[in-house]
């Protein structure tokens, strides 16, 4: 079943619209964006500053609303009024999609709450855009910003350590270089991609062997996105099968199934089940 925004007289559906805006380059927006921001009444957003510049470029006229996670609070309630009351609102964070590491989740929550429609609008990611370009497995674990207490630090790292997938973070250049000590032990032999300012005309893509990482320059402005590859997984060299495991495999192959013999060599040896599979084979065709 498909799911329109506009209604049957082709307006746009009232409601709250979560939209993605670009991460640095403010020609990455869809026309659907576009079209939503210009029909809708207010558009909340982290910083009027920063998201005039985008609205002036693609001459929106659309009345701007500061909403960040300091005020958000304070204005939910009179958000939902004006949802109730038919409005159109649509929110946006300075860079990316709202309730990603932005302020939206608890506004989205009291319109749940109050049965009123949230439709989401896609469009760049940061996070999506470093893992493309990675190299490193596509299934990965999106973490967020590394939290502010060290010890959290430590706690976190080490039980993403353990996940088999990539993982991404956001973090600033300063506890970047803080972190890196934390990043190599628990992240050993694995490789990192950096990137900086995805996008913008000054973009860049690092990528390092962990074990060799370096202190990153601290006069880099914006947030950095790391992507740290999956868990590095050692396969066991199988071994050879031996003289007198073939020997017990020749008594018993007409008196055990092959699952039954491939069982009892396995317990005691590292072959696989597939070698020792065509070596009976191989002997009951010779018989």
């Amino acid at each position: 079943m498909s799911i329109t925004l506009k209604d049957d007289n082709n307006q746009i559906k009232k409601g709250l619209y979560i939209v993605s805006t670009p991460i640095g380059n403010l020609k990455d927006i869809s026309l659907r964006a576009i079209e939503i921001l210009k029909s809708s009444d207010h558009i909340l957003c982290e910083d009027t500053r920063v998201s005039k510049k985008l609205l002036d470029k693609h001459l929106i006229k659309s009345k701007l609303v500061s909403y960040h996670k300091f005020n958000e609070k304070k204005k939910i309630s009179k958000i939902i009024q004006m949802l109730t009351s038919g409005s159109i609102i649509s929110i946006i964070s300075d860079a990316g999609t709202p309730n990603i590491s932005d302020p939206g989740s608890m506004l989205v929550n009291a319109c749940v709450d109050n049965n009123i429609d949230i439709f989401p609008i896609p469009g760049a990611s940061a996070v999506t855009s470093a893992v493309s370009i990675s190299g490193f497995s596509n299934k990965f674990f999106f973490y967020g910003f590394f939290p502010e207490k060290n010890k959290d630090i430590v706690n976190d790292l080490n039980l993403l350590s353990k996940l088999n997938c990539s993982v991404v973070f956001f973090i600033s250049p300063k506890k970047f270089n803080q972190s890196i000590p934390i990043i190599k032990k628990n992240f050993k032999d694995r490789k990192i991609l950096i990137c900086r300012e995805i996008t913008k005309y000054f973009e860049e893509f690092i990528r390092f062997d962990i074990n060799e990482l370096k202190i990153f320059s601290n006069n880099i402005k914006g947030e950095l996105t790391l992507v740290i590859s999956e868990k590095k997984i050692e396969k066991k060299s199988s071994q050879k099968l031996k003289e007198s495991d073939k020997k017990i495999i020749n008594k018993l192959i007409n008196k055990l199934t092959l699952k039954d013999i491939i069982e009892i060599i396995t317990e005691n040896s590292d072959v696989s089940r597939k070698e020792i599979y065509d070596y009976c084979l191989k002997f009951k065709n010779e018989t």
